[in-house]
């Protein structure tokens, strides 16, 4: 069985999403497809299920994924002790990442750890909710992770990351989308595209509760599993939602995106990881603290 088969096997159950898996495998979306329909003939089972709007694990798939990502991290391994001769190596650190907002950060991060801290082993892991980071984090599955404040876990320690201003998304041809400023108010009546709640998202928490402040509950009609999603069902005219803006580099045709009317408000984006961690966690954690040191709180409503 080809390791290759097995590599966009494991990244598309991390994504969900064929065009990202292979943006992250640096391949053509048609090959993902061909490795996966040639996964499942040996296999003699679907893997994932596809639809128009979601891809998910089969129960074929999610019992092959641990053994998967097995085979996968063995031959990553060999082949980091090939290149990377007489580098000690410290141990792999495991940093946990949800969707469009912390996405843009990753290839710097990888770069810089394999270049200042080579004796770290960098995985990655997707679709790490902020909601579930901290209890990940302290189980041990994730060394460090993307995740939002209030901390409450007594066994772990945060630092800012950035601070994301408060940002809501409407169609181009919605009737808000000529203001400057729009009031949460003015969405009272509007259909709603949010996360899942059962997948721990701050974004979706944090318009849950200013919907509520100012009166109402969102009239939820879609969810979705990322921002990319969730935005392109906007700007299809499907519902509003509420995001940050760290997800205005993704390029959606036919959204746009404005400010919350009064005083700005903020999402704080932080690094979580656990106190007592190891020397490989350590120096990456120094990386990270050199390439992107901790930001100013800025001007308005910091909701943490």
């Amino acid at each position: 069985m080809d390791v290759k088969m097995l590599q966009a096997f494991v990244m598309l159950a991390e994504e969900l999403h064929f065009t990202r898996a292979a943006e992250r495998l640096g391949v053509a979306q048609p090959l993902i497809s061909q490795w996966i329909q040639k996964l499942e003939r040996e296999l003699g089972e679907p893997v994932v299920g596809r639809t128009t709007r979601a891809v998910t694990l089969t129960a074929a798939g999610e019992a092959a994924l641990p053994h998967a990502r097995q085979v996968v991290e063995s031959a990553r391994l060999m082949t980091r002790a090939v290149h990377q001769e007489g580098v000690p190596l410290l141990g792999s650190v495991t940093l946990g990442y949800a969707g469009a907002s912390s996405r843009p950060w990753l290839p710097g991060i990888a770069r810089a750890v394999r270049r200042d801290a080579p004796g770290v082993d960098l995985r990655l892991r997707s679709m790490v909710y902020a909601g579930a980071a901290p209890s990940l984090v302290a189980a041990g599955d994730l060394d460090i992770a993307f995740g939002r404040r209030p901390l409450t876990y007594s066994g772990l320690e945060d630092r800012v990351f950035e601070y994301e201003r408060v940002l809501v998304g409407v169609s181009s041809d919605h009737r808000l989308a000529e203001q400057e400023q729009i009031d949460i108010r003015e969405l009272a009546s509007e259909p709603w595209v949010m996360f899942p709640a059962q997948q721990g998202s701050s974004v979706r928490d944090m318009g849950l509760r200013l919907a509520n402040r100012a009166g109402f509950t969102p009239r939820l009609v879609q969810e979705a599993p990322d921002s990319y999603t969730i935005l392109g069902l906007v700007a299809a005219g499907v519902g509003v939602t509420l995001t940050i803006s760290s997800v205005d580099h993704v390029e959606t045709p036919g959204l746009v995106l404005r400010p919350l009317a009064g005083p700005a408000r903020y999402l704080t984006a932080t690094l979580l990881h656990r106190k007592k961690s190891n020397r490989a966690t350590e120096a990456a954690l120094e990386v990270l603290a050199a390439l992107h040191p901790e930001p100013e709180r800025p001007d308005g409503i910091v909701l943490d």
